[in-house]
């Protein structure tokens, strides 16, 4: 895919949802990096009923580290691999108000070494909560940016690399959200609904017309 053709992607998902956002419920920087913790290998749906509950009892470093492991498990228990993600979040807010005055960091050694946090989670709150041009790859977006042939990869540090050389800076802050928009309604994994795609007649995708 060359250089104009992936632009006139990124145009038209601009063009679709100019200011697009995570759909993880959060009202502090804080709250987002719990979310986010949460979320690996579970829905956005899910999370949010979980700390829709949550953040109504315990929102900051301080209430978090204070509630403790045992008390935080019921309020994610729903939520997949939830005995290491409360011993995780626990452990983060613990740090943040050690070493951080109780607020969550913007930069990425910071962030990543937290307990918990890897790459992606770092890009999405550098990214959603302090606006930088970071591209967080999940199992949506590796799907797409390979599917559609305009960042592929055969591993996500890979996917980002390419999206980080290859997209535009104009477009970069929102590229993580209308790619993991586009592959969570419109690229799906099994069913892609090509026929209602707004860059079909640019994605590269060998099977689109039998969509």
């Amino acid at each position: 895919m060359n250089a104009a053709k992936r632009a006139k992607i990124l145009q038209r998902l601009r063009a679709q949802n100019p200011t697009p956002t995570t759909e993880l419920n959060y009202r502090s920087q804080f709250e987002l990096l719990v979310a986010v913790m949460l979320s690996a290998q579970a829905t956005d749906i899910s999370v949010n009923k979980a700390t829709g509950n949550l953040f109504e009892v315990a929102n900051t470093p301080a209430k978090i580290a204070q509630m403790g492991t045992r008390r935080l498990k019921p309020f994610i228990k729903s939520i997949g691999l939830y005995n290491n993600k409360a011993k995780n979040i626990v452990a983060t807010a613990q740090i943040l108000m050690d070493q951080h005055e109780g607020r969550v960091p913007d930069t990425r050694q910071a962030l990543e070494a937290l307990p918990g946090v890897g790459r992606k989670t770092a890009n999405v709150i550098l990214n959603t909560a302090f606006n930088q041009a970071t591209i967080a790859v999940d199992t949506h977006i590796f799907r797409v940016a390979n599917r559609t042939g305009l960042a592929p990869g055969k591993t996500p540090l890979e996917v980002e690399k390419q999206l980080v050389t290859w997209v535009p800076d104009e477009y970069k802050r929102h590229t993580h959200h209308w790619l993991i928009l586009l592959g969570r309604y419109t690229c799906t994994a099994r069913k892609p609904q090509c026929g209602r795609c707004v860059i079909l007649d640019l994605c590269e995708y060998q099977e689109k017309a039998a969509k």
